[in-house]
């Protein structure tokens, strides 16, 4: 038993995505971690902040550390945080001299925000593609059934005559915007974290931003003055999340009641009944509900999180932990689901 329904081990297998999934894993995380503590050493040795030296031991410790991850999780239940404990661990594994500019200049939220959008980056790679596959998979559909006929239900009653192509219309068109939403936010969104203490980089002096803007360039990322307070990049990718399932949970809805009638469209497969074999269920639909109505209910939370005490929360920032990543396996789950209840789609319209 587990307590999230996205990796259960039955309940994943409907309602949970394993790519997205493994970017929120303890080796992801840690990996991520890893990789913007030597970018941090790359960086300031390029500038001059740190010798060359002190450089090459850091970047040779790292590519053998594994580190002790009983003693992570103990420094997690102290700290609040695992960065106090990995850099000890990556410090002693560094050895002296060179330990003392393990971590130079940075905070544990700038290691752990970046890590999680050097996740996020891979993420939004993923959640992109299946988008783009609904977006064909729909515009198939449309092609292959588009010029028959339906009644408009309006308001739950029959309407007018509409053609199959306006429904499928009324499907599509929202998930071409929120392609074009999440070309716009990724470049708020996947940009470095690196304040220091409280956002002044205050150890680096006049060398800070040429030093934020080389740990940007070599992690792949933009370069952005410090956000650790500042959490809207986040939540507006958590609303374009919610905007995805709300536009996917419409399709879901729609497909559902067409069923209900049993005329207007033919699905494959579907859910089995132990009490009534006869039954074929539209679970893939019931899910896709589901799932919309999940992340706007997680939405609420991450806007919660927006408000963080002066320079850095703690209590705002594990509010976010505890809701996003599930906001993006809901997410990535959502759109495989859409994408198989559109080729269970045999016959639409009249």
């Amino acid at each position: 038993m587990t307590v999230s329904p996205f990796d259960h081990p039955l309940l994943a297998g409907l309602l949970g995505d394993e790519e997205a999934a493994r970017h929120f894993s303890v080796e992801a995380d840690i990996a991520a971690l890893l990789d913007f503590e030597q970018a941090l050493a790359e960086a300031q040795a390029e500038c001059g902040v740190i010798r060359h030296e002190a450089e090459a031991a850091i970047v040779k410790a790292l590519a053998t550390f594994r580190p002790d991850t009983a003693k992570l999780r103990a420094g997690v239940a102290t700290d609040g945080v695992v960065v106090p404990e990995l850099v000890r661990q990556v410090k002693a594994a560094v050895g002296a001299p060179h330990d003392a500019y393990v971590h130079f200049g940075a905070t544990s939220q700038d290691v752990i925000d970046t890590s999680l959008v050097l996740r996020l980056r891979q993420v939004v790679d993923h959640i992109g593609l299946l988008l783009g596959e609904n977006v064909v998979r729909l515009t198939g559909l449309e092609l292959e059934f588009g010029n028959r006929e339906l009644m408009a239900m309006t308001r739950m009653r029959p309407a007018i005559p509409v053609t199959a192509r306006d429904r499928i219309a009324a499907w599509r068109a929202p998930l071409e915007r929120h392609q074009e939403r999440l070309k716009e936010l990724s470049g708020r969104l996947l940009v470095v974290q690196f304040g220091g203490a409280a956002g002044t980089l205050e150890k680096l002096g006049d060398k800070a931003a040429t030093v934020r803007a080389a740990l940007a360039a070599k992690l792949g990322l933009g370069d952005a003055t410090q956000w650790h307070s500042q959490r809207d990049g986040l939540a507006e990718f958590a609303g374009w999340l919610s905007l995805v399932t709300g536009s996917l949970g419409k399709f879901g809805q729609d497909v559902a009641l067409m069923a209900l009638v049993g005329a207007d469209i033919k699905l494959s497969g579907g859910g089995g009944s132990s009490a009534m074999p006869h039954k074929q269920n539209p679970v893939k639909a019931e899910a896709l509900v589901a799932l919309a109505r999940f992340n706007a209910v997680q939405l609420s939370g991450m806007h919660q999180a927006l408000v963080h005490e002066q320079e850095r929360s703690g209590a705002a920032w594990t509010l976010e932990w505890l809701i996003l990543p599930q906001m993006v396996v809901a997410t990535a789950a959502a759109l495989r689901l859409a994408a198989e209840l559109t080729a269970q789609i045999e016959s639409l319209g009249h």
